[in-house]
């Protein structure tokens, strides 16, 4: 029996390869979109594709709001013709130029970005006046994160006070973003997450008293099945979309599978128990510890013992049956990061390689 991954013609794949099962991707989206009662509750995050082909597959899907963090992978969503996209950043130096840059560069795509103080804020409603634009701008609020951010109480009230009062930006909403809470048990990850949650929608309501109408983006794929039944946030899940090893064990409630993997193969036999195969640091994401880079789908009992940059060797135990050229299929434990090692993604339809991706925002600068 022929297993899902398996790729008929893989000898003609040269190897370490990104694959890319678009239908599965496909079904990976539907199952996105069940999770919502209406579309436009939905601003994935392309961090982990970094690709047109799979944005576009998100836009023929009704979605069109699209959170990123980088300028290339803003642009590279204008491209292929998202009209909303926030930029999940506070831009700072250089990049406010280059965000201005953008916005000139795709009139037809609505850009935001996040702030999280007024000096910051003051300076891109300067260069932003002097460019004649309005900015709309999120804050940032800081759930328990602790990596950027305030904290949601009368100082971020007051902070979104003054930058309305600033001429070329506008604030319209508030970013919460709690990927920190990742409790493999739904409900202990859903308390966790409705606490964290409860001082960004007492903000929201203390902002609607005085005026405003804040909309919240909130979450990432961990939380993304408790902010779905919020029925007045925006979700913008990630990694959903390929899916990985990590976030297959961590959260089991959800129904997405593996649409990306990295195929390898056997290039030596240095001892009796040992394989090499070549899967080095530069090809599967390398921040995590040994053990956790990627299980072999077709082999998930061979223990990792070592991995340089190009290399990756691992104990095959005694009187095993590798051999040179075997092919691996690789699932990686944190895609995102994997992605981004590679320029091109070889996708795979009906077990035969049928096309290329290109990880176009895996660039820091495309035009812009």
């Amino acid at each position: 029996m022929t297993n899902w991954y398996t790729i008929t013609d893989v000898d003609a794949l040269d190897t370490p390869a990104l694959v890319i099962y678009p239908d599965r991707v496909r079904q990976n989206i539907d199952r996105l979109l069940a999770y919502v009662d209406d579309v436009s509750r939905l601003r994935p995050h392309v961090k982990t594709h970094k690709s047109p082909d799979a944005s576009r597959l998100l836009l023929d899907a009704g979605i069109r709001k699209f959170k990123c963090a980088t300028i290339a992978e803003a642009e590279m969503l204008a491209e292929a013709g998202a009209p909303d996209v926030l930029l999940a950043y506070q831009p700072v130096g250089a990049k406010q130029q280059r965000l201005i840059a953008l916005i000139r560069a795709y009139p037809d795509t609505r850009f935001a970005c996040l702030i999280d103080n007024l000096g910051t804020a003051e300076q891109l409603a300067e260069r932003a006046t002097d460019a004649g634009l309005s900015i709309p701008v999120y804050l940032d609020l800081n759930v328990g994160m602790n990596r950027t951010g305030i904290l949601a109480d009368d100082r971020a009230a007051t902070l979104y006070q003054q930058l309305a009062t600033l001429s070329g930006i506008q604030p319209v909403g508030l970013h919460a973003y709690d990927g920190h809470l990742r409790d493999t048990d739904l409900s202990v990850r859903a308390a966790r997450c409705d606490a964290a949650f409860a001082p960004v929608a007492q903000l929201r309501e203390q902002l609607r008293a005085l005026g405003f109408d804040p909309i919240i983006v909130a979450g990432g794929s961990p939380t993304f099945p408790i902010h779905a039944q919020r029925p007045d946030v925006e979700c913008s899940p990630g990694t959903f979309i390929y899916w990985d090893k990590g976030y297959g064990t961590t959260l089991p409630e959800q129904p997405f599978e593996p649409a990306a993997l990295v195929v390898g193969r056997v290039i030596s036999l240095p001892t009796p128990t040992t394989l090499c195969i070549d899967i080095g640091h530069k090809s599967v994401a390398a921040e995590g510890e040994l053990a956790q880079r990627l299980t072999f789908l077709n082999a998930p009992d061979l223990r990792a013992t070592g991995q340089s940059e190009e290399h990756l060797t691992v104990d095959a135990g005694d009187d095993h049956s590798y051999r040179i050229g075997d092919v691996l299929y690789g699932l990686p434990h944190h895609i995102c990061p994997t992605v981004a090692l590679f320029d091109r993604a070889r996708t795979i339809e009906q077990g035969h390689l049928s096309g290329t991706w290109k990880t176009t925002a895996r660039d820091r600068v495309l035009t812009v």
